[in-house]
């Protein structure tokens, strides 16, 4: 109870920092950026507690002394614990309360003091920032007010007064070497430094990185940005009688080199690359004299008893072109383009001056290759709905350089082998459900495409083509589906924020290989199915000993008597006739085999800098069609049709439809450690032509622990029908997703957050209004989930758990949708891998 004091280890002469103050000419200042240039921050808080001050609280100071204090306090305790324990295991006991003391040290967080110095260390920060912003005539002071009523707690405030700022003037520039001089005055309207405009250091920090880029990728090697660019500000003092205006002077100064003992002027020249050499077999202390040596398009490639890779697979790789000017961008070009080839470790460049020249470079790239295979393997546990337990393995077996073109050829196998209740299991085996499968993909360092796309998609893009083939098999699973696909895809990156996608061909086909187990597996179907058959004269022969419709004996027979009108008042109109009608629809599409032949483009934006970038933004757009060029071939080559009228391909009815896609997700820094994410999707797929639905694996399905979380996955939707399907799909799908990270002590994080979105059906077969999308009315149907979540970040993934309630059910009566049910018996639990966006 006594660690609940927040000021139990806050000195009686010392004042607990509860807040920081900033006032800028009167006003408060909220901005982050300000804030933190104070030094020193109150203890970190949970919803207003300071949880990991009161952790540390409840350490003892000398933990030793304490044990061994308490040890003695009572006369024969020493002795009845060494009888009890042994006098060994009470040394050790010792130590554990030292170790856990040191521990809840280590987690929580010592009470921030307020130290005069470190705030004078934040008054002198404010005023260099100000300084920085052109509020050179700046004053800051501070002080510390006790928190009233508070015992042992205080305030800073720190006050700013920024005076009057100061604006540039004229811009001028000396420059010594004439190379640069004409490189810079071909680029100066992109100053980012302006006249007219108010002084801001960071303005200028950004034109010396202008001024270096530009330089260093035109010809100047070796620039020196920090040595050799200035910036003059022409005035001895700034005083407040001034007109606080300040011409500005750009000087970019020769370098400075030593030679000897003495240090010399060198002017800057515009270099050129004179010979391009690959060493394609490096490795340390390899005698370059004893290499061979071929020439291949103005390059050199050196290798040792065989080059074991066609020279343009090499000179693709290579941005640097001989008797072009030396670009740093080249070399950063070529360290990317060579590293994604997959088959080099990170490659070694070099610049030499070539004999009796200063101003022509030879490059040296020294690469050194990766084994020539290499196997991958990976296991894992899982439960889902559909296994009670399932063990999975993978295996991947990589060849690289397969044709000598730089190729890499990747063989896969996985499979899964689990335990479900609901498998058929005539022989009682625990693993009766099984699912196996593998993939071959081979990758192509460029397009291979009808027509030479260099022009459009050069090698800097890192242009790649990938083939895969591969196949799954299921047992007991589901209809127990076999699939087959076959993709060749195409990836190229403009730059680092923008990446294209085009797959020319996605084929996909899956046949059901056991669909008389379709009511076993779509429970609510039959559930439905079998009420309805109760309630009407139906032969008894449907039905088992139970009284329930027999699978799939009883269930067909009663569909296809319903739907030929032969039951007595199961007639059309009728809603039972409707709902009969609709699970035979249903169970015909998802029990159908698919035949899927698309083509895709997509096309994202990321502007993340890192894993610790907390502020950035990502845009993906897609869009997808499917069985166009089929529908073409069928004007040349007639194709069979079925009862509905709908071609066929090896007995397979084609899918046809048009699918879009976007994605956007955006991230804000509230504070150092604090981050609020937002995320929308949309997404619509229209079938047409030989289609009037869209194929379950292309479909929309909302819930699950990466969408509404407080609903399970299939389990929205759609529309406002309440989850009347086991899996509940559509293909059109709105998506909306706001999350607040907090840290709540070291590695373990929190989340508040609320996910709204649902599906519907649109512009296909489902004629039901519950689920159908009619327009801008239908998003009253939107659903809305609240909630909160637990996060522990291990450095390399996040795994985390999520409680969701349900806010606003679009399922229920208009009078019940809003906090209907909202508890934690009704609460949906989610556990994740790392963030869901």
């Amino acid at each position: 109870m006594a660690s609940c004091n927040t000021v139990k280890r806050v000195n009686d002469d010392k004042l607990l920092l509860t807040k920081n103050n900033i006032y800028v000419n009167g006003e408060k200042e909220q901005r982050e950026t300000v804030r933190n240039l104070i030094s020193q921050h109150p203890n970190s808080s949970l919803l207003g507690f300071n949880l990991k001050l009161h952790i540390y609280n409840l350490a003892t100071p000398k933990p030793d002394s304490s044990f061994q204090a308490w040890l003695y306090r009572k006369e024969k305790r020493e002795q009845r614990l060494n009888r009890l324990l042994s006098r060994k295991q009470v040394i050790e006991l010792g130590k554990s309360v030292a170790g856990f003391n040191k521990w809840l040290k280590e987690t929580g967080e010592a009470p921030v003091v307020i130290n005069k110095s470190k705030a004078e260390k934040s008054r002198e920060r404010l005023n260099l920032y100000y300084n920085s912003k052109g509020y050179f005539n700046n004053t800051v002071t501070y002080s510390v007010d006790t928190v009233p009523k508070k015992k042992k707690r205080g305030e800073v405030n720190y006050e700013v007064t920024t005076g009057k700022p100061y604006f540039l003037d004229s811009i001028t520039t000396k420059i010594e070497s004439e190379d640069i001089d004409s490189i810079y005055s071909r680029y100066n309207s992109r100053m980012l430094i302006k006249e007219g405009e108010q002084f801001d250091l960071s303005h200028f920090e950004g034109e010396r990185e202008r001024i270096n880029s530009i330089l260093i990728n035109s010809g100047i090697y070796q620039f020196q940005p920090n040595s050799s660019i200035r910036f003059n500000v022409l005035r001895d003092t700034l005083t407040a009688n001034e007109d606080y205006k300040m011409p500005v002077e750009i000087e970019i100064d020769n370098r400075h080199e030593r030679v000897g003992d003495s240090l010399q002027e060198m002017p800057y020249k515009i270099h050129r690359i004179n010979k391009v050499n690959i060493f394609a077999d490096y490795t340390f202390g390899l005698d370059k004299e004893a290499l061979d040596s071929v020439t291949y398009d103005n390059f050199t490639i050196y290798y040792k008893d065989k080059l074991r890779y066609k020279p343009k697979a090499l000179t693709d790789a290579v941005a640097i072109t001989p008797e072009n000017i030396y670009r740093e961008i080249d070399r950063t070009r070529t360290y990317r383009q060579i590293s994604s080839l997959n088959t080099f470790k990170y490659p070694n460049i070099e610049y030499l001056y070539a004999n009796d020249s200063d101003d022509r470079l030879n490059t040296n790239i020294y690469l050194t290759h990766r084994p020539k295979f290499s196997l991958g393997l990976n296991t894992d546990i899982s439960h889902s709905n559909i296994q009670d337990i399932g063990i999975s393995f993978s295996t991947s077996l990589i060849s690289r350089n397969v044709f000598r073109g730089a190729e890499t050829l990747e063989v896969s196998v996985r499979g899964t082998v689990g335990s479900s209740r609901d498998a058929s299991n005539p022989k009682d085996r625990f693993f009766n459900i099984s699912e196996f499968g593998g993939d071959i993909r081979l990758n192509f360092p460029r397009i291979f495409f009808f027509f030479d796309t260099r022009k459009y998609i050069p090698k800097y893009m890192l242009p790649e083509t990938r083939m895969s083939v591969g196949s799954s098999f299921q047992k007991n699973i589901g209809l127990d589906k076999q699939s087959f696909n076959t993709i060749l895809r195409y990836n190229w990156t403009p730059s680092y924020q923008k990446k294209h996608t085009f797959e020319l061909m996605n084929i996909e086909f899956i046949r059901n290989l056991n669909v008389d187990r379709y009511f076993t597996v779509y429970q609510n179907s039959y559930g439905r199915l079998n009420d309805i058959a109760q309630e009407y004269d139906v032969d008894p022969s449907y039905f088992n000993e139970d009284g329930n419709l027999l699978i799939p004996e009883g269930t067909n027979q009663f569909i296809r008597e319903a739907r030929e009108g032969g039951i007595s008042g199961l007639t059309p109109g009728t809603d039972d006739f409707r709902t009969v009608s609709s699970i035979e629809e249903r169970r015909r599409r998802l029990s159908a085999n698919n035949l899927i032949f698309a083509s895709n483009f997509t096309f994202t934006k990321n502007t993340r800098r890192g894993a610790s970038d907390n502020t950035f933004s990502q845009f993906k757009a897609k869009l997808e069609t499917a069985g166009n060029f089929l529908s073409a071939v069928s004007n040349f080559i007639e194709f069979d049709k079925n009862e509905d009228g709908k071609k066929m391909i090896f007995d397979v009815q084609y899918s046809q439809y048009v699918k879009t896609e976007l994605d956007f997700i955006k991230h804000w820094a509230v504070s150092r450690r604090n981050i609020i994410a937002f995320r929308s999707f949309f997404g619509f797929a229209i079938p047409y032509g030989n289609a009037s639905n869209i194929p379950f694996s292309r479909s929309y399905f909302a819930g699950g622990t990466n969408d509404n979380r407080a609903w399970q996955a299939y389990s929205l939707g759609p529309g406002r029908t309440d989850a009347r399907n086991d899996f509940n799909e559509a293909n059109l799908k709105i998506a909306l997703n706001l999350e607040y990270r907090f840290n709540i002590m070291g590695s373990l994080n929190g989340a508040f957050f609320a996910d709204a979105g649902n599906i519907w059906n649109a512009l296909d077969d489902v004629t039901d209004e519950d689920a159908t999308f009619t327009g801008f009315s239908s998003l009253k149907d939107i659903a809305l989930g609240t909630g909160f979540g637990i996060r522990y970040d291990f450095g390399f993934f996040v795994i985390r758990v999520d409680t969701g309630f349900k806010t606003y059910d679009p399922a229920e009566r208009m009078s019940r949708r809003w906090f209907h049910d909202y508890n934690f018996s009704n609460a949906v639990y989610n556990i994740g891998i790392n963030y869901p966006f």
